[in-house]
């Protein structure tokens, strides 16, 4: 087991550039079994996950050509109909977004048990909701097509899922007729499946609302497409630049996907920040102070469907409020073990209540010493490596290869901003002075 051994209690002063978002590049490189012809994606960072599915697609045939300028190019012209390695599927969540393209390319395929983060029950019901509804049952841990193959359907998700809902546009892109897709996730990772798979020569309306038509067509073509920057990466690095309070320039920003983030940052927890055209800059010298509600009411953050505030940034959140001067309730409505990580910030002194497993009071803020800590997941991972460099002292934090299958090369961008970190094995592990 790898760790990053670090010193804290030093603000963070340059510029970083995000990398492609990660939860766009997984549903982009399944929808390569779409088509026969070749797909070229740009702008794939290069993580944990991102590496083990393309290591499942070369096991089911597929053709991968990664290249030295972030850029993959994937060519599905023979597709196995054997299954990847169930320990590789048991790595990643995102295999899951395998399900809709075999199904649309084989006419059957296995049910996974997919791994990924550790926080709590993750269902695949939607999932299968929405394939069955395209013409898929289920047979002894099977789905597969009847004689009439993929049909339109109109569809409404019991959740907007959205991994559930790029399954069901991926499908649906092929299918006879047209599907209606009601409760829609609509977040920027979604938008950008169904903008590559526009170029593919889908024919899909209502692109980033919750109400998606799609219009069945009889194959897809080859094409290229571009990933856009990671919302969540940037927003991980607006909360580094808050909590060490140096000024922090993030290059290549897309503003129209950062207003939760701006406002949840902004105007709940005090942070200072300007953009400047695709650039933004996070102020040094923070005063951070939590807002509160309309008669003095303890203020919630809480986490919700695109447009609200997403899940993979309340970890972020949490920890940049341990560092404001007020009290606030952090509210995760969808998984029931993210919150557990708090007690590995309450042991480096932050003032945290935890109520259930859904909800934890902070009051800040807390002066944080260093310590030895373990990565949960990624975005846990994250957040205590912010905790680690706006703490006094040394800190290590184990099991880093969670943090790596969602954040590219987070150790150089972090050493480009001046922190002293160093990555060790678990036998080097005596902190400095």
């Amino acid at each position: 087991m790898e760790q990053f051994i670090l010193q804290g209690g030093q603000p963070v002063r340059g510029e970083v550039t995000p990398s492609g978002n990660k939860n766009a590049a997984l549903p982009l490189l399944a929808a390569c079994l779409l088509t026969d012809e070749p797909l070229t994606l740009h702008n794939v960072p290069r993580i944990g996950d991102i590496a083990t599915l393309l290591e499942i697609l070369r096991q089911l045939g597929v053709s991968v050509d990664v290249r030295a300028d972030h850029s993959v190019r994937l060519h599905a012209k023979d597709v196995q109909r054997s299954c990847a390695k169930p320990s590789l599927l048991a790595r990643l969540r995102g295999s899951l977004t395998l399900l809709g393209p075999l199904l649309a390319r084989l006419g059957c395929v296995g049910i996974p048990t997919p791994g990924g983060d550790q926080i709590g029950r993750r269902r695949i019901d939607t999932h299968l909701l929405a394939l069955e509804a395209l013409g898929a049952s289920e047979v002894a841990g099977e789905l597969r097509l009847g004689p009439d193959g993929l049909r339109g359907a109109d569809v409404l998700l019991d959740e907007a899922s959205v991994t559930a809902t790029e399954n069901a546009v991926m499908t649906a892109a092929l299918a006879k007729g047209t599907t209606v897709l009601r409760n829609a996730a609509s977040e920027p990772h979604v938008e950008d499946l169904c903008r590559c798979l526009e170029r593919m020569g889908a024919r899909i309306a209502g692109i980033g609302s919750n109400i998606l038509t799609i219009e069945g067509v009889d194959r897809l073509q080859g094409g290229e497409f571009t990933i856009s920057p990671d919302h969540i990466e940037v927003g991980s690095f607006v909360g580094l630049g808050a909590v060490t309070r140096g000024e922090l320039r993030i290059r290549g920003v897309r503003r129209e996907q950062l207003r939760m983030v701006d406002w949840v940052f902004r105007k709940r927890l005090g942070v200072r920040m300007r953009y400047e055209d695709d650039l933004l800059v996070v102020e040094d010298e923070q005063e951070l102070a939590i807002q509160p509600d309309a008669g003095g009411a303890v203020p919630k953050i809480e986490n919700a469907p695109w447009p609200g505030f997403p899940a993979d940034l309340l970890s972020i959140a949490l920890v940049v409020a341990t560092q404001a001067r007020g009290t606030v309730l952090i509210h995760d409505k969808m998984f029931e073990s993210r919150l557990y990580f708090t007690d590995r910030l309450i042991s480096m002194g932050a003032q945290i209540i935890l109520c259930d497993p859904h909800r934890a009071v902070i009051v800040g803020p807390s002066p944080l010493r260093g310590g030895t800590v373990v990565s949960p997941d990624i975005r846990a991972g994250m957040a205590l490596v912010l905790a680690a460099l706006c703490a006094e002292g040394p800190s290590q934090i184990g099991n880093v290869d969670q943090i790596d299958r969602g954040y590219e090369r987070l150790e150089d961008k972090l050493r480009a901003l001046g922190v002293r970190i160093k990555r060790v094995t678990w036998q080097q592990t005596p902190i400095p002075s």
